[in-house]
């Protein structure tokens, strides 16, 4: 069985290569060749995408028309092209766990505006304030590692935190006080958990993001949490995912983020599962 493991080629990081780097050894260990390719390696027409042989396409990356070429040629492609879409932009993504019931922050998206417009009138933002509440986080739509968050904590943050995005499309949030600094990292793939990890943020940032300072601690997701993390994958479309789910009041749990392209080393010195292996034997049971 033969792979294509997609990546961006714009992106030079020895965070990233080592990542593909234990992606193609779990291929291997599985008997599965995983071949890598940049997106700028592949010509993005449908006749050229053709050309490329492969059974299945494992899509490390955010290049939705790339992926449809793909699936246009008859080619599975893990995550889809439509799950890949809702989960990279946080306005769809929090659109679709709430309209499959999944318990989420309360969201206002931002409306539509244009480069060289901007937000120049921010009545809309503070409109949402005055349902959401004091403080609340403002995410640009496309984001990752915590970066384009921020806690805006009254009207004059916001004003100057809005009109800062440019034309950047974002949503504002439900702070949840009561997970503050702090969730779960739940990791889904073919519809079971098969890892957990409670992310701690670095002091004082209300973010629990590893790569800004956190750390990674053991800890068994507990039925609810895990039910929860399930289903927000059921609702986009997940083959596999990272699932950020964050501690409500008495524990319920609240589905903050679900990552389609879950980075995992942290995940495997935590809890010692690999999630790359995981994610191959799930794509060689679908295939077969």
């Amino acid at each position: 069985m033969t792979g294509l493991l997609i990546v961006n080629g714009f992106i030079d990081s020895s965070k990233f290569s080592e990542l593909y780097g234990m992606l193609a050894a779990a291929a291997k260990a599985e008997g599965v060749e995983l071949i890598t390719k940049k997106t700028t390696e592949i010509s993005h027409s449908l006749k050229d995408v053709q050309k490329e042989r492969s059974d299945f396409v494992l899509f490390w990356d955010k290049d939705v028309l790339l992926a449809e070429t793909f699936e246009a040629c008859g080619v599975r492609v893990f995550n889809s092209a439509t799950s890949i879409f809702y989960c990279d932009n946080k306005a769809y993504t929090a659109l679709k766990l709430a309209g499959a019931g999944v318990r989420t922050p309360e969201t206002v998206a931002s409306p539509l505006t244009f480069e060289g417009v901007g937000y120049n009138d921010t009545e809309f933002a503070l409109m949402a304030a005055e349902k959401i509440g004091y403080p609340l986080v403002v995410k640009e739509n496309y984001g990752s590692f915590g970066a384009q968050v921020y806690l805006v904590r009254d009207a004059d943050e916001l004003n100057t935190t809005v009109r800062s995005l440019g034309h950047k499309g974002f949503i504002m949030q439900e702070f949840i006080s009561d997970s503050f600094g702090r969730d779960l990292r739940v990791n889904v793939v073919g519809g079971r958990v098969v890892s957990s990890m409670l992310r701690i943020g670095a002091e004082g940032d209300f973010r629990s993001n590893i790569t800004n300072g956190g750390r990674a601690e053991r800890y068994e997701a507990g039925e609810e949490q895990k039910r929860a993390a399930i289903a927000a994958c059921r609702a986009l479309g997940l083959d596999f995912a990272g699932v950020d789910v964050l501690f409500g009041k008495d524990g319920e749990p609240i589905v903050c983020e679900v990552n389609s392209n879950p980075h995992f080393k942290s995940t495997l010195e935590c809890t010692g599962k690999d999630l790359g292996v995981e994610i191959v034997k799930h794509v060689k049971e679908r295939l077969n």
